[in-house]
C-alpha cells in the first residue's frame, strides 16, 4: 500500500490516505478556519472514502469543528506558545472506526493505571556506561531507514525511506541515534512547531537485541534538553496505547497523560489507538 501522501491546502498542512485510511489535519492555518473543515477535511475523506478525520486546533477552532460533528479526544495546557490549549479531535465516518474493542479497552485502562504508579520516577540506573549519543546527519538516513524498517512492519509516515528522512531533516524534524562501533542501535526524533514552540518527541526505535537497556529513556532525555536549548516549551508524544512499555517511558520521565485517540494510526500491520501524553519543558 502506498504511503500518505502530505500536501498543503490553503495554508494548512494536511495528510491523507489509505495506508492510515484518514484525513490528518497537522498544522491549521488561523486563515483557513472558515472553510477548513466543510470544504477541505471532510471534501478529502468524502472524495476518497476514508473513515476518519483527525485535527490538532487551537481552543478557538475546537468550537467550529465541534459543529460539524468532531469529538475532543485528548487537550494538551498550553499547547501553543504555553498560551493556548491544543485540542486533538476526531471525526469517525464509519462507527466502527469510533469502537475500541473491550479487550484492547481493559489493556489500556490496565496500563494507564499501572503507569501512574511510576509517574516522574526518572529511568531506571542500569549498570553500564552510556552509548554515544548524537543527532544524526543526512549520511545517517540509510541506517535510520534500515532500523526503522526491522522495527516495524507498517508506520503512519515513511520512515522506512532514506530519501524522507533526509527531505524531513532539513523541514522541522531532528532525528537522533545510540551508536556501537558505526551501528545504530537506537533512534528517535523531534518533530517541532517552531512557531507553538511544541515538540513531538516520537519515532522511537531500539534495535530488537538491545531491548532492556534503556536506551528510549536516554534518548528522551537528550532530546528534551536539546528541545529546551532551542527554546521549546511543551514537549508530547502521541504512544501506542497498548504498548505498555512506551507509556511507562513517557510516566517515568514526568508526563502527563492525556487522552486516547481512537483507532488513530497504522503501525506495526494494524491500526491501533493511541494515548497523548505531554510534559512542561521550558
Amino acid at each position: 500500500m502506498k504511503n500518505d501522501v502530505v500536501c498543503t491546502i490553503g495554508n494548512s498542512v494536511i495528510q491523507h490516505g489509505k495506508l492510515n485510511d484518514r484525513v490528518y489535519l497537522m498544522k491549521l492555518s488561523p486563515d483557513d478556519i472558515p472553510v477548513i473543515v466543510a470544504e477541505m477535511i471532510d471534501g478529502i475523506a468524502e472524495k476518497y472514502g476514508y473513515s476518519k478525520s483527525f485535527a490538532k486546533v487551537h481552543g478557538d477552532a475546537a468550537d467550529i469543528f465541534a459543529e460539524n460533528g468532531y469529538k475532543t479526544e485528548a487537550v494538551v495546557p498550553g499547547f501553543f506558545s504555553g498560551k493556548s490549549d491544543g485540542y486533538f479531535i476526531s471525526k469517525y465516518y464509519r462507527p466502527e472506526r469510533g469502537e475500541i474493542e473491550e479487550s484492547c479497552k481493559d489493556e489500556i485502562e490496565r496500563i494507564l493505571g499501572d503507569t501512574e504508579k511510576i509517574r516522574d520516577t526518572g529511568t531506571p540506573d542500569k549498570d553500564r556506561k552510556d552509548p554515544g549519543i548524537r543527532i544524526a546527519g543526512e549520511e545517517d538516513a540509510d541506517a535510520l531507514a534500515e532500523l526503522y524498517g526491522r522495527v516495524f512492519e507498517s508506520y503512519p509516515f515513511p520512515i522506512h525511506d532514506p530519501g524522507y528522512i533526509r527531505e524531513t531533516m532539513n523541514e522541522n524534524i531532528s532525528y537522533f541515534g545510540i551508536w556501537e562501533d558505526d551501528m545504530l542501535l537506537a533512534a528517535s526524533s523531534c518533530e517541532t512547531d517552531i512557531s507553538g514552540q511544541n515538540v513531538e518527541m516520537t519515532d522511537f526505535a531500539v534495535s530488537p537485541e538491545c531491548r532492556g537497556k534503556g536506551y528510549a529513556g536516554l534518548l528522551l532525555d537528550a532530546m528534551e534538553n536539546e528541545m529546551k536549548k532551542d527554546g521549546f516549551i511543551t514537549s508530547y508524544t502521541i504512544a501506542r496505547a497498548a504498548h505498555e512499555p512506551v507509556n511507562r517511558l513517557f510516566a517515568r520521565s514526568g508526563y502527563s497523560y492525556c487522552g486516547t485517540l481512537k483507532n488513530n494510526t497504522n503501525i506495526c500491520g494494524s491500526f491501533e489507538s493511541m494515548n497523548v501524553w505531554y510534559k512542561k519543558i521550558d
